[in-house]
């Protein structure tokens, strides 16, 4: 692994990053849903990577609207992302952890693109804080129906026996995946959505060691205290990002950037 060194754990996966400490500053981005058909946000995507000056980039889940499987790498739009992601990881450190879309985004996809993969969750080690990165989609405890598929698609069974299907049966069944998603998402107005339980980032936070949460999944980018500072022990704040789409009239996106002065929002670098 190059510019980090990482705490391996299940799967190959880390668990712990400790940032070197040549690091200035890391990005972080999720939910960009990238699809065949959204060029714009494909775009967008690359000039940050080409021209961001941070030293690493954490994509923290939903990178893709659907990955089916390593093996769809090799050709159209999927090359394409390859490609973009080796030649930034030529550059600087690009750390993946998977979402509820591109779950099955595994090693032999990580080594071609140059993607070290991370746990969910995982700490960060960096500028004198301990941050925990995850993407998110966990920790909707209220969401049932949700989580309980969620533990269904997780389990070694269920991908060995999608994995094992021909790359037309996973694309025609990631597109009904894609369709029930949209529906499930118009069934939740802004006024009965899921946000994260905020007992359990209360509690993973203080399992952890972590004073702060940063994750994407909800598309509701915020600032949220989860426990106040109290008795000598800090507060516990969580910060969600936001997705991103360039392919509507009305643009939308955002990167957090840490660096020895803290977390700040800012808008993708387009050179």
């Amino acid at each position: 692994m190059k510019s980090a060194e990482l705490a391996q754990g299940a799967q190959g996966l880390a668990g712990r990053v400790n940032a070197p400490a040549g690091w200035r500053s890391a990005d972080f981005l999720s939910d960009l849903h990238l699809a065949a058909n959204t060029p714009a946000t494909l775009q967008a995507l690359q000039a940050h990577l080409r021209h961001t000056r941070a030293d690493a980039v954490f994509l923290l889940g939903d990178i893709f609207d659907a990955w089916i499987g390593d093996d769809a790498r090799v050709e159209g739009f999927e090359a394409q992302c390859c490609a973009m992601l080796r030649e930034a990881s030529q550059r600087l450190p690009l750390f993946f952890m998977a979402g509820n879309r591109d779950f099955l985004l595994g090693p032999d996809m990580a080594a071609d693109a140059g993607l070290q993969r991370l746990q969910d969750p995982c700490v960060l080690q960096a500028f004198g804080r301990r941050i925990l990165l995850s993407h998110g989609d966990a920790l909707c405890l209220a969401d049932l129906p949700y989580q309980q598929f969620r533990q269904q698609v997780h389990s070694p069974a269920w991908r060995q026996q999608v994995l094992a299907q021909p790359l037309a049966w996973r694309r025609e069944l990631a597109r009904n995946l894609r369709g029930a998603s949209r529906q499930n998402q118009q069934d939740y107005s802004e006024s009965n959505w899921v946000d994260l339980d905020a007992p359990a980032c209360i509690r993973l936070l203080q399992d952890s060691g972590c004073e702060l949460l940063l994750h994407g999944h909800t598309h509701h980018p915020a600032v949220h205290e989860l426990k106040a500072a109290e008795g000598g022990q800090p507060a516990l704040t969580r910060w969600v990002l936001s997705d991103w789409d360039f392919d509507t009239a009305t643009p939308r996106a955002d990167v957090l950037r840490l660096d020895a002065e803290g977390l700040r929002r800012i808008p993708p670098e387009q050179g």
